[in-house]
Order: structure tokens, then sequence, then C-alpha cells
């Protein structure tokens, strides 16, 4: 081994350490491989940022453009509930119907996506029968992986595959390619999903049910009497550090007998106001000594349904374009941008009631909040937050859904039939999405993935440097030589596993730049047909049913679902198993090695 491919190798090992530490922001790991593939002078500066301009990553953000002009003209919302209301509430019939419309429309946008869209439409379905929500939102995430296999453009793996063999001057993938091994593998999915994985699956409370949520909150609320005297009198909401001090928040007040519910930050105290506190009892203690309030008693119960028509409780999780993450409430003045009030944050199975403000969020959280009812349009529509519940977004253009189905119909045309490069007939469908007002070119900016765009660009350099340094062959030649003795079969299953494998703690696109340059070497050392072992990569990449961390699409159901971390490892390990055993038995009859 040269020193060139031991530094190479420590580099994709440092890379997948991180990606597994989760320390850091995927964009921001990708941008230090970037840097230090370049650094250390194992790719040049331009081979160091020519992913920027590569096609794949053009074609990656384009594909996030036209996904987002078929949500804003409300085809995908029209497909999905029309879909879903057949299904009634057997939940046999709710579990296959529902990773149908969300494999189907993860064909064609990107998986995220899909289950967003979805995601508020499947808790109401929930909601509506007696089928508890986890049992059906982890075959929702599983399907849009799933069916993310049927084209060139389901995700952005698929689109890194047939890149790499193309740059490496062999033949490519086409935009149909992919479709019947995607289609038996997500056939073997919903049918596993449906007879067995469903019943892997635990049986919890969604994080919403008013019954759980009064029992974690009920020592959580009470009222107190501003006292003659006290430190709050005359001082408004800002100035009173309620929050800061003693975690404290005001849902309510009543003065002179009469309710004041919306309450801002520049609200001014009175003597003998009632405030309706919900805190840690810890909190509040102090602040009756310290501040002269005057306990009321207990109220016993969250006030989920408000007396006043005014006030409404709805529950949020962060949006897949959000820039949430990392930051708290107090941060990004939740309560004064958006006017609610954060109840609960159900993170990781728990509800959380405790120092919300100043708590960093994460993807997947789901939120419980209470504020004025005419704000909710303002949290709606807002592209940080997904509502989780079925309501029509204010930007909604339903008479340019005509013009996005055509558009849509027309890239698939182009590429499927017009010999068209995939990466110029996505850009060509973005512009015209943009250009027939399907959206507008903010909300085009908005709707891109950039973490992903970024993730992909600066992994790109390092199968770059696998290729010039001889890493990539190194470990074909270990494949072959631990493998070799098992035929084209045994290294086609060897490449499937190492993909499935290394893709749990990261990205499938960072797997894919990892796996397919190996699979390839691999391939012509045994001079075989790289085609299927290309497609072994891909769909070993998408394979993250093992942990919520996977995938996003895992990671946005994890919190509304209620999960645990090892909800995704029971039903997703059998799945696996299945999918591999599937790909050895029918990959090699569809693509000949």
């Amino acid at each position: 081994m040269t020193f060139d491919i031991a530094l190479t190798l420590g580099i994709v090992g440092g890379a997948v350490v991180l990606f597994a530490l989760d320390r850091f922001r995927v964009d921001v790991i990708a941008l230090m491989v970037l840097l230090t593939v370049a650094l250390t002078g194992l790719v040049t500066p331009t081979e160091a940022f020519a992913g920027f301009s590569n096609s794949a990553v053009i074609t990656v953000w384009a594909v996030y453009i036209v996904s987002a002009g078929m949500l804003l003209t409300g085809v995908a919302d029209v497909l999905g509930r029309a879909l879903l209301r057949v299904a009634g509430d057997h939940e046999i019939r709710l579990v296959v119907v529902i990773m149908v419309v969300c494999g189907l429309a993860s064909a064609f946008m990107n998986n995220v996506g899909a289950t967003a869209m979805l995601l508020p439409v499947v808790i109401e379905v929930s909601r509506r029968t007696v089928v508890p929500i986890s049992r059906l939102l982890i075959p929702l995430s599983f399907a849009s992986l799933l069916g993310g296999n049927m084209t060139l453009i389901g995700t952005p793996a698929n689109i890194l595959g047939a890149n790499i063999l193309e740059d490496r001057g062999l033949p490519g993938l086409g935009f149909f390619d992919f479709l019947p091994m995607g289609l038996i593998v997500f056939a073997v999915g919903v049918t596993y999903m449906a007879v067995l994985g469903r019943r892997l699956l635990p049986v919890r409370q969604s994080p919403e049910d008013p019954d759980v949520l009064a029992r974690e909150l009920r020592d959580y609320l009470t009222e107190a009497e501003v006292l003659d005297g006290s430190a709050l009198g005359g001082k408004t909401l800002a100035e009173s550090s309620l929050g800061a001090d003693y975690d404290l928040t005001v849902l309510a007040v009543e003065r002179d007998g009469r309710p004041r519910s919306v309450v801002d930050r520049s609200f001014r105290f009175h003597v003998g106001d009632v405030l309706t506190l919900k805190g840690h009892a810890a909190g509040m203690l102090r602040a009756h000594e310290e501040l002269g309030l005057a306990p009321r008693g207990e109220t016993g119960e969250i006030p989920l349904e408000s007396e006043d028509a005014e006030i409404t409780v709805v529950e949020a999780t962060l949006a897949p374009t959000t820039t949430m993450v990392g930051r708290t409430l107090q941060r990004i003045r939740f309560r004064e941008t958006y006017g609610f009030d954060a109840l609960a944050i159900w993170r990781r199975g728990e509800i959380i009631t405790r120092r919300l403000r100043s708590m960093p969020l994460q993807f997947g959280d789901a939120l419980l909040l209470r504020g004025p009812r005419h704000r909710v349009a303002t949290l709606r529509d807002s592209d940080e937050f997904l509502l989780l519940e079925p309501v029509e977004r204010a930007t909604r253009r339903p008479t340019k859904a005509p013009i996005a189905v055509l558009t849509l119909l027309g890239v698939v045309l182009l590429v499927s039939l017009g010999g068209m490069a995939i990466a110029t007939a996505m850009v060509l469908g973005a512009v015209v999405m943009v250009v027939t007002g399907c959206l507008t070119m903010e909300e085009a900016y908005a709707n891109i993935d950039w973490r992903t765009v970024f993730l992909v660009a600066g992994m790109l350099p390092l199968g770059t440097a696998m290729e010039n340094t001889g890493a990539a062959r190194y470990l074909a030649d270990l494949l072959l030589d631990v493998m070799g003795g098992m035929g084209p079969l045994g290294v086609l299953a060897g490449v499937y596993l190492l993909s499935a494998l290394v893709t749990q703690p990261m990205s499938n696109a960072a797997a894919v730049v990892l796996i397919v340059p190996i699979a390839i070497d691999a391939a012509l050392g045994l001079g075989a047909n790289v085609q299927p072992f290309v497609l072994a990569s891909v769909i070993g990449a998408s394979t993250s049913f093992l942990t919520p961390v996977g995938h996003k699409a895992n990671v946005l159901v994890f919190g509304p679902g209620g999960y645990k971390f090892f909800d995704y490892t029971r039903a997703g390990a059998p799945l696996t198993l299945l999918i591999f055993v599937t790909m050895m038995l029918t990959l090699p009859v569809i693509w000949p090695l």
C-alpha cells in the first residue's frame, strides 16, 4: 500500500467516523473532506471544486425545484389525499396505500419531499381511525426510500451512480433502467410491511395525544396573582425575565375578571393580574418568593382545548428545508416571530417540558405549540416548520397544476425518448416551472436542500482521489480476494452489503461516492458487466432502514411517530435482509453478470 492510498483511506475512515458521530452538519463534513484532499495534493484545485459544476449536482438541485413545483401547485396533495381516501380504516390497507402513494411520488420527486407531503395527511388519517400513528409513519418513510429506486431522478444516489459510470467512459444508466429492479424491491418492501413489518412496530400514543400530554404537563401549569409591591408591577413581559430566569411561560392573563389570552413581549403587568403560568415547579416557587406572586392553586391540566376561540394548540415539526437545527427558540425569537408558545417538545420518544427556550432544536423534533388562531397561517406558510395537520398553504396555485404535470412529463419524455442529458432536461423543467408561475424564484431557492447539494459537491473530490491514488482499485482487489472465489455473484453480494453497511451512518449520496468506484473496479477486474454492480451499490445505499439517522425521511417521522431509536432496527433489519436475498436472486437475471 502506497502512502497516497493510505492517506486516502484514512480520509475515508475519518469521514465515516464524523458522519457516524453526527457532531457536525453533513455539508460541513463534505467541505472538510474537499479541503483535505485538496490541501494534501490528492487532487488538483480544479478537481477539488469540479463537483460544483458536475452534472450530478446540477441535476440534484434542479430535481428539488421541479419537486417544489409539484408541491406548490397542489398536484402532490390532491394525489395523496385522493388515494388515501380509498384506504378506509383497515390497517393493512392503510399501510399498502400509504406506501404505494409515497413510493410512486418518490420515484419522480425527492424522498424527503414525498414524505413531507404525506406526513400531515397520514397523521390526520390516524386521528380519524383506530390505527396508531406509530404503525403508519415508518412505512411512510421506508416507502420513500424504496420508491426512489425506480427512476434515475428518484434519489441523488441514482443520479450519482449513473454519472460516475459516464465519467469513467462506461455505458450509463437511462431514466427507466432502474425500474425493473426498483419495482421488484418496492413490491417486496410493501408486502413485508403489510404482512410482518407493521407487527414489529410499536403501538404508541402520538405526542399530541391529550391524555399523554395532560399527564406530562399537569405539574407544570398554575395560576398566580401579581401582589401589591410585586417586582412585576409595571414591567413588560420582555422586562420581567420570567422566561430567562425562571423558565416560565405566560399562557394567559386575567385582568379585572376579563381573560386576555394573547400576551406579547410588550404586554405590561398590573397589580391584581392573574397569570396562567407553565413551567417547572422549582421555577414557580422561586418566582413566587422573589417576584411577589401569590399562588392561586394548581389548574390540574394543560388547556389543550382553550375556551377562547381565538386560541388554538397545534403540533409542528421542523421542515426539510429548515435552518432552525441547532438554534434555540429564544435565539430565533420564536414567540415574537410566530406568536406561539412552546408547551412541550417530543424528542426520541420523550416529552420535554423544561428549559424549552434554551434547548437547541433537532431535526425530527415535534413541537406542541399554543397561540392565536389567526397566527396559524404564519406558522403554516413558513419554510422552517411543517404543520402536522392537513391544511392548505396560502401559496398553493391549483390553476398551475396542469402545467406542473405536463412539465414533469415532458422532462421524462425528453430523457427517456429524446436522448437529452438528464441535467439539461431537469434544468429546463425547473426553468419552465418558474417562468410559467408554478413557483417563484425565491420559492425555488427556498426549496432546494442546499445541504445535499454541498454534500454531493464536497464528496465528489474524494471519489476522484480514490481513483487518482488507486485506493478504489486497492479496495476492489481486497474485495476480489475475499469474495472472488465465489464468482461474480459473490462479489456482487459483497458490493451490496458494503454499500448497505456504509449508508447507515451517512447519507446515501456519500455512500455511493465511496462504493461505486470500488464496484466498478471490481466488475472490471472480473471482466463482468458493470451496470448490475452499480445498481447493487445504489440500491444498497438506499436501504437506510436500521436507524432513524440513516436518512432525513426517517428523521422527519421520528418525532411525530413517537419512535425510539431501535424501533427502526426492529422493523428495518428483516427488510434489509429480505431485500438482499431478493437482489441476489433477481438482479443477475435482469442484468446478466
